[in-house]
């Protein structure tokens, strides 16, 4: 007989999402993880000096936190603590100013001069109807609505573009702070859905926050292993899964990988069409990161920028549009949107008394090698004159490296592929069951099926939901 009733392989959000699942509903179930720690994209590891600690991936959480998958877990009862910034996001202008995002909509929209109307009456319903909808917002939309007429009201703004919802707005402000949101989709803002996950961001961040992780990122993997573990789940790191061949017996197989990996692994036992449909997946942008060891913090010209624990570096809509349609259409920008993140200033524990870190990006297109670290750091150093000055050392990841790092980053697309109107519901392939592969007892539970990256562990969830269905 089968030690195992189910094996997991890769210990992202969305594994440890379908191994506790599993786990929960009375299973044995083995978790795989090819690298010696656990985690994905959520890992903590001192990149530059010694004593700084810098989140290799995911950074700040603002689905972690909205996620309804990990508020069923007692995740805090296994060291899991959320900080959360004075300011959630900042937006700075070539004018020292900043738009800035709170957790109360209405300071957020006090912020935003003229257009403090057209925010609140856009946000405010939504923020009403989100906790009726979330799951299925965040799930597959090809379903059966438990409440059809919010979530119509949600979806049809987030099937806009991000231009289209620009157009509400009157003051570079409202415009600039949006942009910067839109720009999390890595698709042009002129794109339809574009605004989709700007308006989850923003909806989910005016009920949570945007917290991040006391200790790094790596303390939400080690509370989800914690409680796994605690519930009778077996974990082996070290186990970079090549072949199917190298898994024990199970009836239920699931992972945690891009399509890619997955033909890989056991292509063999798919169907010749579903091979086909998965061969035509679409990756995304990449990104290349910089982290940064600093003798201070970074000394943004406007206020808010110097309380906000992630500032979107990119000006106005308008230069923030042109960036992002430049690296999709395969160019690199000039003066790219740069994410940038500053866990130290609230929580000390990343960096040596008085000294802090810096955590940023830029997207390139898939697969590039260029060096993007100097246009990075002329970013930062025009909103924050004198950021050169406090760099004690640095570390970067090209896109190359972010793949050798994870290896569900293809071409370093760290959100498991488009997320466009075809690929919104057609991830990975048109189904009305995403998870479920051609064969029998083998899922996929990663960011390339619904609804896609972020770490919220729903992709996990959903797919373990459907194995229990299918086999149990």
């Amino acid at each position: 007989m089968a030690k195992y009733d189910a094996v997991v392989v890769g210990s992202g959000p969305n594994g440890f999402a379908a191994a506790i699942t599993l786990q929960r509903s009375g299973l044995s179930v083995l978790l795989l993880e090819g690298k010696d720690t656990v985690g994905g994209g959520m890992r903590t590891a001192e990149l530059t000096l010694q004593g700084f600690h810098h989140d290799i991936c995911s950074a700040v959480h603002p689905m972690g936190i909205g996620s309804p998958f990990f508020r069923s877990l007692p995740l805090a009862e296994h060291g899991l603590e959320f900080i959360h910034p004075e300011v959630m996001a900042a937006h700075p202008f070539d004018n020292g100013h900043a738009a800035a995002l709170y957790k109360s909509v209405e300071e957020t929209a006090d912020g935003l001069g003229v257009d403090k109307p057209a925010y609140l009456k856009l946000f405010k319903p939504l923020i009403n109807i989100w906790p009726n909808i979330d799951s299925e917002m965040l799930g597959p939309l090809l379903t059966i609505p438990k409440h059809p007429i919010d979530l119509a009201t949600f979806g049809l703004k987030a099937l806009q573009s991000g231009k289209q919802i620009a157009a509400r707005y009157q003051s570079k402000e409202a415009r600039g702070l949006w942009s910067g949101l839109v720009a999390h989709s890595m698709i042009p803002l002129d794109d339809l859905t574009s605004s989709a996950i700007a308006l989850i961001l923003s909806t989910v961040g005016h009920i949570s926050g945007w917290p991040i992780p006391k200790g790094g990122s790596q303390s939400i993997a080690n509370a989800l292993a914690s409680y796994f573990t605690s519930i009778g789940g077996e974990i082996q790191t070290n186990q970079l899964i090549s072949t199917i061949s190298q898994l024990p017996d199970a009836k239920a197989l699931l992972f945690d990988t891009s399509p890619s990996q997955l033909l890989e692994i056991c292509g063999d036992r798919l169907s010749n069409s579903y091979r086909r449909r998965l061969n035509t997946f679409r990756y995304g942008m990449g990104v290349f990161k910089v982290d940064w060891a600093l003798s201070e913090p970074v000394p943004f010209l406007a206020e808010a920028c110097r309380k906000a624990g992630t500032v979107h570096l990119g000006n106005t809509f308008e230069e923030v549009a042109l960036s992002e349609r430049q690296i999709w259409d395969g160019k690199h920008a000039e003066r790219p949107y740069v994410l940038f993140a500053q866990q130290s200033l609230y929580d000390p524990a990343r960096a040596p008394h008085g000294q802090h870190t810096g955590w940023g990006y830029c997207h390139v297109p898939n697969g590039s090698q260029k060096d993007m670290t100097a246009t990075i750091e002329a970013q930062v150093e025009r909103f924050a004159p004198g950021f050169r000055d406090t760099i004690l050392s640095r570390h970067t990841y090209n896109t190359s490296e972010m793949h050798t790092y994870n290896p569900n980053y293809i071409g370093g697309d760290i959100n498991g592929g488009v997320v466009n109107i075809a690929q919104l519901i057609n991830r990975p392939i048109l189904s009305l069951s995403p998870y479920k592969t051609s064969a029998k007892g083998i899922y996929m539970c990663s960011a390339s099926t619904p609804p896609g990256g972020g770490v919220h562990g729903m992709c996990g969830y959903y797919a373990a939901t459907q194995a229990l269905k299918d086999l149990f």
